[in-house]
């Protein structure tokens, strides 16, 4: 049965003055049916934090309540089960670091920020250290309106409750107590680990210019997410409309190239496009479904979202034009990373003025480069590169690399600490192979997660050719012909891989 391990409600922003965290409650005129409070049956005592807003986006609703004050979005992540295993070991799909300095959870925060949303509650389950930790360094220092803050949930038990959260539907519906403390009229559904870029705004203006019950947000175009089983996919019609849910199989591929061409064409028969997990539905509705239509629901798509179409509910697909990527693989994973050094970028963009990315503000040194040889990659703060050579790579921060070594087409995530190697005390408990990748060691089209040990003169380049391989015993996997070192994972001298 699916799972969340992570789920976030943020709603708009209308100013940038410093964050009152203990500002909890508000009214808004107009709104007077959404100001009543729901109880909590156990004590509510979160930490908080805030986040910095320096790019904010006017609002271009009219005769509308104000977005600022009248959304709110709920950003849920991964479950128990991972395709992007072994990179989610011992943390969650958000916390995954990507294109050195971020996390794939800054995208979707970036995008809420970008579009003046500034109260986030993040609920995290499955290996959520991580995330959480980043969360509340990331998002601490400064403002969201004197109304923002970041709250962290972590998942609970209550007397009526007393397992983990089962699926999103079930993760916000038990959640609603704490989503029905502000006066919203529409929630903002998000999926914290996928990369790709939005003004959230648009998709508001839709749903309130069709009154729609529920708006779902849809991919329009052909990509090589077409091939992946288990993807949404909405047949609509001419109108965009949503007249069916369904989920693609193996069995029943789904004709996108067909699909996109009807649409296009404005053909009058209906389109099959994939669903992008991103929904905006009223507040009344969503209660509503949760508690009394589908009070046992585990998943929002494929029991609320098809059951609000067998109610005749107003289901309308907003199509977005631009990249996406859902992150349903370590080749997906990979190629996101590949993407953001190429020099013509058709991928997601990390170095966009008009919609920047946010991370951890970090206090590391710059990199150091030693007559190393460095084309076509990015390189993150706090590495020392000694007489190397790096192509089309990207290389996470406080990563050393020593003298001879070769590094082409790979992700390098880093390291969480500067081992100490000149015989010092150190906090690291002391091994044959140091923290980072030895002296002429090779490295072809590979990702090497943190604080990986790769000692001398070792060969890291799938020798065998091999498509699919479970060596996490030694201290890899093979996924789809890449390489991928585990976390802290050593790899003695000499090794042929």
């Amino acid at each position: 049965m699916p799972q969340t391990s992570l789920m976030m409600t943020l709603q708009f922003s209308s100013s940038g003055t410093p964050v009152n965290v203990q500002a909890k409650h508000f009214l808004i005129p107009g709104l007077g049916r959404y100001d009543h409070k729901y109880s909590p049956k156990l004590p509510s005592k979160f930490p908080k934090t805030s986040i910095f807003n320096s790019h904010q986006i006017p609002n271009p609703i009219l005769h509308q309540p104000p977005v600022n004050q009248s959304v709110a979005a709920i950003v849920f992540g991964d479950g128990s089960e991972s395709r992007l295993y072994p990179l989610t070991k011992r943390r969650s799909e958000g916390a995954i670091p990507i294109a050195s300095n971020y996390r794939l959870i800054d995208a979707v925060v970036s995008n809420c920020i970008n579009s003046n949303i500034n109260k986030i509650y993040a609920l995290t389950q499955f290996n959520s250290t991580s995330l959480n930790s980043h969360l509340s360094r990331a998002y601490s220092v400064a403002s969201l309106g004197k109304e923002g803050f970041v709250e962290v949930i972590a998942a609970y038990q209550s007397p009526e409750d007393q397992g983990w959260f089962q699926g999103t539907a079930d993760a916000i519906r038990r959640c609603l107590w704490v989503l029905e403390e502000y006066p919203v009229a529409e929630f903002l559904v998000l999926p914290g680990h996928h990369l790709y870029k939005m003004d959230y705004q648009r998709v508001i203006e839709s749903h309130r210019n069709r009154k729609s019950d529920i708006t779902i947000v849809a991919s329009n175009g052909i990509t090589k997410r077409d091939q992946d089983p288990g993807v949404g996919v909405l047949k609509i019609n001419t109108e965009n409309q949503v007249m069916q849910y369904s989920l693609k199989s193996n069995k029943e591929p789904v004709n996108y190239a067909v699909a996109e061409t009807l649409t296009r064409c404005n053909d009058s028969s209906y389109s099959y496009i994939p669903s992008m997990g991103i929904y905006l539905i009223n507040r009344a509705t969503m209660v509503n479904l949760l508690n009394n239509h589908f009070p046992k629901a585990m998943d929002f798509g494929t029991e609320v979202i098809r059951g609000a179409l067998s109610l005749g509910m107003k289901v309308e697909a907003y199509l977005f034009e631009g990249y996406w990527e859902d992150m349903r693989s370590i080749e997906a994973f990979y190629q996101a990373n590949m993407e953001c050094i190429k020099k013509l970028n058709t991928g997601y963009n990390f170095c966009d003025r008009d919609s920047p990315v946010y991370t951890i503000p970090r206090n590391l040194p710059p990199t150091v480069v030693n007559d190393a040889m460095i084309t076509d990659s990015v390189i993150g703060d706090g590495c020392i590169l000694n007489r190397c050579k790096i192509k089309s790579t990207v290389v996470g921060m406080r990563t050393k690399i020593r003298d001879g070594a070769i590094i082409e087409d790979s992700v390098i995530m880093g390291s969480d600490v500067y081992q100490i190697e000149d015989g010092r005390e150190s906090s690291i408990k002391s091994t044959s192979v140091p923290i980072g990748i030895g002296e002429n060691t090779e490295i072809r089209k590979a990702i090497v997660d943190k604080n990986a040990r790769i000692g001398k003169n070792v060969k890291i380049i799938n020798k065998d050719n091999v498509e699919e391989g479970d060596r996490e015993a030694n201290g890899y996997i093979i996924s789809g012909r890449i390489m991928v070192v585990l976390r802290s994972a050593e790899i003695p001298d000499n090794s042929i891989l």
